[in-house]
């Protein structure tokens, strides 16, 4: 397994031959705009990807697949329906499949449990993103899970820690584990994705797993940066096996 983060969410999961490419925010920075409930005026993104757009051309001529796992702006947004090829194998919940085919790609494969492609085992898993109020507004997400004989890597997706997370980790049983980091929060209610406690709590349900953490410093509503995760994971000796991964890094395992 091997992965490279780009942005945000957006990663290429590298899985023998296959490269599957991670929920697509391809736009510049700020192409996104203002996200509301923030409480300031900063336009997302708030980074570019780290490589220019010819790179990015040529490195979406050779994915093999997309992973969708929810249709908020920053997992799927506009210059990812412009760029990418309409015949690509799409990925996603059941629940918004007839989005992407309305968005004009012609070989979506839906998920509602588990489905096998290329030798891969994907299977689908919950997620909460957020509590109370907020959780009903952000709607339904999901992650997946990659298994082949050899190793099983979790994309927990856009959720906090709670007991669903440890179920899936439980169940699944996974060497290397991709959360979303930085405590996104509107001006109202709750974290929506994990706090560095939360990862923390990953960490310790999972011990023998690597860990890496994303969604980082690149949308406006994220509370916690790089630098300050880092530092908890220190405080808890785990930098052996929790990773915050820079823009562009590859991880291997």
């Amino acid at each position: 397994m091997k992965l490279q983060l780009w942005r945000n969410a957006t990663l290429v999961l590298t899985i023998g031959e296959k490269q599957i490419l991670i929920d697509p925010m391809l736009g510049a920075k700020g192409s996104l705009g203002l996200f509301p409930m923030t409480g300031n005026e900063l336009l997302n993104p708030l980074v570019d990807l780290p490589f220019s757009e010819k790179e990015l051309q040529e490195k979406l001529s050779e994915i093999d697949a997309v992973v969708v796992t929810h249709l908020h702006p920053d997992h799927w947004d506009g210059k990812a329906v412009e760029l990418l090829d309409k015949n690509t194998s799409m990925i996603c919940p059941e629940i918004i499949a007839e989005h992407i085919s309305q968005a004009g790609f012609t070989n979506v494969i839906s998920i509602k449990d588990t489905l096998t492609w290329e030798n891969i085992s994907i299977s689908i898993t919950e997620g909460r993103h957020g509590t109370g109020e907020i959780r009903e507004k952000m709607g339904e997400v999901h992650g997946f899970v990659f298994k082949t004989e050899d190793t099983a890597t979790y994309i927990v997706g856009d959720s906090i820690w709670y007991d669903g997370i440890a179920a899936e980790i439980d169940k699944h049983q996974p060497q290397n584990i991709i959360v979303a980091g930085g405590a996104a929060t509107f001006v109202v209610g709750d974290p929506i994705i994990m706090t560095a406690k939360d990862i923390i709590e990953v960490c310790r349900h999972a011990p023998d797993a690597f860990v890496l953490v994303t969604h980082l410093e690149a949308v406006s509503h994220c509370k916690e940066d790089r630098a300050f995760i880092q530092r908890v994971i220190h405080e808890n000796n785990l930098q052996n096996r929790c990773f915050v991964l820079q823009d562009g890094e590859v991880f291997s395992d």
